[in-house]
């Protein structure tokens, strides 16, 4: 299996290239990688949802590693996550362990919940910028939430993820970044991101493992990916700070759009 693996570049180019991206802005890995299996590479949805769930948890792993040397990760804000999450992906593949995930209807159901994620992800990214603004301009004139507040919407949103992202392997980065820059609006968003990334870790294994115990991983397509994947976070996450974060997300948008309306169309 090793030497297969190696005579696979188009997979593990995929793998760095998307490894690269989720370590520059903390978003792409399964918005990117998991229709780039399912379009590209002609793995079923289900398979390709378990394995991307497998990849990331491995690749941010890396990236985790590198944010929390740069001292990028709030704990606390990771544990209120998981918290919420890890429950609702237990529960998530629970259910879904008991449908045929292999059958005409069900491939339809989540190329298209695939494609609708991806389309929201685009859309968050591109208005991310008048998101940020208008958070602004309402804590300048409202009081501040209390702690309390904050602490159980944070679980609320780990719940969320926890659905979403089990069914999908999208939404931890661009909606779970987002919403955590509202909720916490005086952190850097250095610390968003890798508190996004050190959070995923969990949320993605638990998935990725519970997709394996079904039978929904295609451990040819992770390896190969892994071979690419790896690097490429590692230096994604040392140049973030030097790269036009800006433009790369209005670009990343614009791909995942695309991407959305042909999986939609599927």
């Amino acid at each position: 299996m090793l030497g297969h693996l190696s005579f696979d570049p188009l997979v593990s180019l995929s793998g760095f290239l998307v490894g690269a991206l989720v370590g520059i802005t903390g978003v792409g890995g399964a918005s990117l990688m998991t229709p780039l299996m399912v379009l590209l590479f002609g793995i079923h949805p289900a398979t390709a949802v378990g394995t991307d769930l497998l990849y990331a948890s491995i690749t941010k792993m890396a990236g985790a590693v590198v944010h929390g040397r740069q001292g990028n990760i709030r704990w606390r804000l990771v544990s209120l996550l998981a918290l919420g999450s890890i429950p609702a992906t237990a529960v998530t593949l629970w259910l879904m362990s008991g449908t045929d995930r292999k059958s005409a209807h069900a491939e339809t159901l989540l190329t298209t919940s695939l494609g609708i994620m991806l389309l929201g992800t685009a859309i968050i990214l591109l208005f991310r910028d008048v998101l940020m603004r208008y958070e602004t301009r309402f804590f300048t004139r409202a009081q501040a939430p209390k702690p309390r507040t904050i602490a159980i919407a944070t679980v609320a949103l780990g719940l969320t993820l926890g659905v979403v992202v089990t069914m999908t392997s999208v939404g931890a980065g661009a909606i779970g970044v987002t919403v955590l820059l509202f909720l916490y609006h005086r952190a850097a968003i250095s610390e968003i991101v890798g508190s996004d990334i050190a959070h995923a870790i969990p949320l993605t294994l638990i998935g990725g493992v519970g997709y394996w115990i079904i039978g929904d991983v295609n451990w040819v397509m992770l390896g190969s990916l892994l071979i690419g994947s790896i690097p490429g976070i590692v230096i994604g996450s040392y140049v973030a700070p030097k790269m036009p974060e800006k433009i790369v997300r209005t670009v990343l948008a614009v791909v995942l759009a695309i991407v959305a309306v042909k999986l939609i169309k599927l």
